[in-house]
């Protein structure tokens, strides 16, 4: 199951790009990841913390980065427990628009055993994804227009 959602951001791919990937400064803008740690480099390991909207309730999450593909596309794989039970692998892609802005894909691929079972965090999630695409839009146009 593919969960996607989408944004338009009044910036270039470079500076979208440099904030997702400065992942120590995520806890001062992001609702949804709140913290991660680890490096940006394909096969790394990343401690990810999710706070899930509508809920007091925060997740530790373990993945491994799978691309790293500058200025396009950023994913990672998490599974819960074990492989194979709910497996997310987490993706942004970033379209360069012919009008200077960025169109950011922002989602995840969703399987596993339990996936029936969990399809309300799922739901829980996707509002996550359009709350963080909406602080990532605000993050990165503020910081485009302080540079000017």
């Amino acid at each position: 199951m593919e969960v996607r959602t989408e944004i338009e951001i009044s910036a270039p791919p470079a500076d979208v790009w440099k904030v997702l990937l400065d992942f120590r400064r995520y806890p001062e803008w992001n609702p949804f990841i709140v913290d991660i740690v680890g490096e940006p480099k394909v096969g790394e390991r990343l401690s990810l913390t999710l706070s899930l909207p509508d809920s007091n309730r925060e997740q530790q999450l373990n993945a491994r980065l799978l691309k790293c593909d500058s200025e396009r596309e950023l994913r990672w794989l998490g599974h819960l427990v074990m492989k194979g039970l709910f497996d997310g692998e987490h993706f942004f892609r970033l379209e360069a628009r012919d009008d200077g802005t960025t169109r950011v894909v922002h989602g995840e691929d969703v399987s596993g055993l339990l996936l029936k079972l969990l399809i309300g965090r799922v739901t829980e999630a996707t509002r996550g994804f359009v709350y963080m695409n909406q602080a990532l839009k605000r993050r990165v146009e503020n910081k485009a227009r302080a540079k000017r």
